[in-house]
């Protein structure tokens, strides 16, 4: 049994490719292959881009891949969405598709769009976004460099940012969202319903959500004589409980926990004070809840 997985080509690939790697699986791709290969017998990998991933899987050619909720939404596709995977490729969190307009743009809402031109492309989203809001505009595919369009070519475009900074190196300013996308691990129906299929996509899920889990996160570990367990305890917040344990020493304890990354430089200290010793900070690859 094998799944035939596809992976995002282009901005998503190298976060893709990480993000299987913090889960377990190495990932080789040779340059101008677009089948990457995967240490795992199971898993044929193959690179799609992201705006045709839902077709395939949809139609069968794929039994899974990794894309954007948002050419889900686009393509209309009849996939299964198994999981939110909330990466991107600059930052771990969601992409949002706005109007934009030039800083001197008259277009001020939505209503504002109504007759215009509006080149995007995300044209069926966009089409469906207008007519709920009741405007009536052109929406013109653009193959890419969405931004250049304006204001020549077009009053205002529907294009995906991440924090912004695209827009505003082009004085652009954001007039409205038009969605919210996050990446999406999907199947397609029959996949799904063959048992040996859906158990390792399932596997695969998990993995990848427990890497995502352990982001930005870190493991610590300490030992503390009993006496100052409670004053330890009390300076660590942790995602459960932390984990103590008795050492060979019935005096001594040891303690485990998982922290914010962020966090650690500042508790540590705390932690010194409060009378733990050796203490240990080490890296996670996953967490799986």
């Amino acid at each position: 049994m094998t799944i035939r997985l596809g992976l995002p080509k282009g901005s998503l690939e190298e976060a893709t490719i990480d993000l299987f790697r913090r889960a377990g699986f190495l990932i080789t791709v040779a340059p101008r292959s677009y089948y990457p290969a995967i240490d795992d017998p199971e898993i044929e990998c193959l690179l799609v881009r992201a705006q045709e991933m839902s077709r395939y899987v949809e139609d069968g050619a794929l039994d899974c891949g990794i894309t954007g909720y948002d050419w889900v939404l686009e393509n209309q596709a009849d996939v299964l969405p198994v999981t939110e995977l909330v990466y991107a490729k600059r930052s771990f969190s969601a992409v949002r598709w706005v109007v934009a307009v030039p800083d001197g743009s008259p277009i001020e809402t939505v209503a504002d769009l109504e007759g215009k031109v509006i080149a995007t492309e995300l044209v069926g989203v966009t089409e469906r976004w207008l007519a709920a809001h009741g405007v009536s505009a052109r929406v013109e595919f653009s193959w890419g460099a969405t931004e250049a369009k304006l204001p020549h070519l077009a009053d205002a475009i529907v294009d995906v940012t991440e924090t912004g900074s695209s827009l505003r190196a082009n004085n652009l300013r954001v007039v409205d969202t038009v969605l919210e996308s996050t990446t999406r691990f999907i199947a397609g129906r029959a996949a799904w319903d063959d048992p040996r299929k859906r158990r390792k996509i399932e596997d695969v899920v998990m993995l990848l959500t427990g890497a995502i889990t352990a982001l930005d996160k870190v493991g610590l570990m300490l030992n503390v004589e009993a006496q100052n367990l409670e004053r330890v305890l009390a300076v660590l917040p942790a995602l459960h409980t932390p984990t103590v344990s008795h050492l060979s020493d019935e005096r001594w304890l040891a303690v485990n926990t998982i922290l914010d990354e962020a966090v650690v430089r500042a508790i540590i200290p705390r932690l010194k004070e409060a009378g733990a010793q050796g203490i240990v900070e080490f890296p996670l690859n996953k967490i799986v809840m």
